[in-house]
C-alpha cells in the first residue's frame, strides 16, 4: 500500500522546523477555556488524537488529568515520551485504528489534525472511532480552522527562512481540498512536500458526523471561545457528544 504524504511529512525533520513558531502559550490558553467550558472531573482520562509532539495532552497532564496521545509520526511520539508519567502516556496509532472502547470521557482532535484522507468514507470511519473510544456520556472535541476564511485570504505564495533553510510555500484549492506544496533546499539536496486538507464546512461536519452516531452540542469560533461565524472566525470547534 502506498504512503500517504501525512506519513511522510509529519515524520520529516524539516516538518518540525517549518512548524516550530507553533505558539505553547495560544495552546495552553485555548486548553484552559476548553477545560473551563466542560468543566471535566479530576480524575477524567482523555485521549488526544494526532496529537504531535504533546504539547496539549502534556499541558492537560499538568492540570491533573489522565492523557493518552496518540500520532502517527514516530519522531513526534519519540519526542512526547520523554515527559511521560503514570498519567501521561503517548503511542505510535493510526487514528482509523480501534483504540480501547467506551473508555475516555473526553476525545480531543486539535489544531486541524483532521481532514487527511482521501474519500469521506474514511473520515466518518475515523469519527466512528473517535465515538466508540469514549464512554457513553463522553464528549469530543474537534478544532479545525475556518474553510471559509482560509480560503478568502490564501497567501498563494509564501516564503519562510527558518534554521538558514528557504521554504517556498505554494498554496491552492483543487477538488475540494487545500493545497500546500512545500519545496526547499538542504545540504545541495532539493526536497519537495505537500500538504492536502479537506476544505471542510460546518455542513460537512454535521453530516459526517451524523453517519458517525454523533451530535454537535455547540460550535465556538476562536481559542477564546467566541461565537462561530463563517465568515470572521479564525477556527471552527466543534463539541460533540454521541447521538
Amino acid at each position: 500500500m502506498q504512503r500517504k504524504w501525512f506519513q511522510y511529512w509529519f515524520n520529516s525533520p524539516y516538518y518540525h522546523i517549518l512548524y516550530q513558531q507553533r505558539n505553547d502559550a495560544e495552546a495552553e490558553f485555548f486548553i484552559d477555556n476548553l477545560t473551563s467550558f466542560l468543566n471535566p472531573a479530576t480524575d477524567s482520562k482523555m485521549l488526544d488524537i494526532a496529537c504531535g509532539k504533546g504539547r496539549h495532552s502534556i499541558y492537560l497532564n499538568k492540570k491533573g488529568f489522565n492523557v493518552t496521545g496518540i500520532d502517527l509520526s514516530e519522531q513526534s511520539i519519540k519526542y512526547a515520551k520523554q515527559f511521560e508519567n503514570e498519567k501521561l502516556h503517548f503511542l505510535v496509532h493510526d487514528m482509523r485504528r480501534l483504540f480501547y472502547i467506551n473508555y475516555f470521557d473526553i476525545a480531543l482532535n486539535l489544531f486541524t489534525s483532521f481532514g487527511y484522507f482521501d474519500t469521506e468514507k474514511d473520515h466518518v470511519n475515523a469519527l466512528k472511532t473517535f465515538r466508540k473510544s469514549l464512554n457513553a456520556n463522553g464528549i469530543l472535541v474537534v478544532d479545525y480552522f475556518n474553510t471559509e476564511k482560509i480560503i478568502r485570504n490564501l497567501n498563494s505564495n509564501e516564503t519562510k527562512v527558518l534554521d538558514h533553510i528557504t521554504f517556498n510555500i505554494d498554496k491552492k484549492v483543487v477538488d475540494g481540498k487545500i493545497i500546500k506544496k512545500i519545496n526547499f533546499e538542504d545540504n545541495h539536496k532539493t526536497y519537495n512536500f505537500e500538504e492536502r486538507v479537506q476544505a471542510f464546512s460546518l455542513q460537512d461536519f454535521e453530516r459526517m458526523l451524523t453517519k458517525a452516531g454523533m451530535v454537535i452540542a455547540k460550535t465556538f469560533g476562536s481559542y477564546a471561545l467566541e461565537d462561530y461565524n463563517k465568515e470572521n472566525s479564525d477556527r471552527l470547534i466543534l463539541i460533540c457528544k454521541k447521538a
